[in-house]
């Protein structure tokens, strides 16, 4: 009998220490997904139980709650703000709506955008959840509520303008670092716009060396890694032979020689240039081209069908 009650403990204590393992890993999973979401969404991450701030987002997206274990429904409301595969997210088509508006988007969190959007073409804000002002506003500036946006190949080699949105220094950079830019200027293939100005990208410092006395010169290497599409794609970018030579052109087309704007290492990677004992100090606005590493599947809009 002794021995049945020591197993019986045993399995218990089995059971309930697997259960709180798959509840801390779950727990794990669903904390960055869910602060990066509300951070998109409101601006920062919301304090309070998990469930109760899944309810919100999915009462403030589509007005109803899903059913489902934690991870199902952020999984659900995570799928519908950011993955496009059958249609695109509410991040594409709220690109799409400010670019036609603005011919820029921004940064601002879902909340800020569409009402800032509404307050632009209305006049007022807008009622109802978001999903429900997305379709208002796109019908107010497309003319209808499905946004003319299609799926298109977006072949390597792509050439994207960006530019730094913040001054870079060899002064205060360290490798690892991140170095926040945008692109620059809209991107049309066969009339459609697949990166449009203002949208973010990240580049990581992987060199850097102040200057010293004695004239040693400043390093520094950054490489231009991930350029958002209009659809809220990452794109895997770099600096290869395409870039340099369309860098190259445009520098002596404006009369200047391209090794006293930028220096080009390696293929992939980007160094500033060499001054002789000084820091190398990139100013805000610094245009860099860089170009697509692979083919790959984005919505984009369909600017012939677009507002002129």
């Amino acid at each position: 009998m002794l021995r049945k009650m020591m197993c019986l403990l045993i399995c218990t204590i089995f059971l309930v220490s697997s259960m709180g393992t798959a509840m801390a890993a779950e727990s794990d999973a669903i904390h960055p997904r869910l602060a990066a979401l509300e951070k998109d969404t409101y601006g920062a991450e919301q304090t309070g139980a998990v469930m109760e701030r899944i309810r919100r987002l999915e009462e403030d997206y589509n007005g109803r709650h899903n059913t489902g274990s934690m991870m199902a429904r952020l999984d659900a409301i995570y799928n519908e703000v950011y993955i496009n595969d059958r249609e695109p997210s509410k991040q594409a088509l709220l690109n799409a709506i400010q670019w036609n508006i603005r011919r820029e988007v921004s940064t601002e969190p879902v909340q800020q955008r569409i009402s800032n959007l509404e307050m632009e073409i209305q006049g007022k804000t807008g009622e109802g959840d978001f999903s429900t002002r997305i379709d208002d506003l796109a019908k107010a500036s497309f003319g209808e509520n499905t946004l003319p946006m299609v799926k298109v190949q977006v072949p390597a080699d792509t050439l994207v303008k960006i530019a730094l949105s913040e001054p870079v220094s060899t002064k205060h950079l360290k490798v690892g670092d991140k170095v926040s830019y945008h692109v620059a200027e809209d991107v049309v293939v066969d009339d459609v716009l697949l990166f449009v100005k203002g949208a973010e990208g990240v580049g990581t410092v992987t060199k850097v060396k102040p200057a010293k006395n004695f004239g040693r010169n400043a390093e520094l290497v950054i490489e231009f890694e991930k350029t958002k599409s209009i659809d809220g794609t990452y794109v895997d970018t770099f600096v290869g032979e395409a870039a340099q030579k369309e860098m190259t052109n445009l520098a002596m087309a404006a009369g200047a020689s391209i090794a006293g704007i930028v220096l080009l290492g390696p293929i992939g990677i980007i160094a500033g240039a060499f001054v002789n004992g000084k820091n190398i100090e990139l100013p805000k606005g610094t245009e860099v081209i860089v170009q697509t590493k692979n083919e790959q599947t984005l919505y984009g809009v369909q600017t012939n069908l677009a507002m002129k």
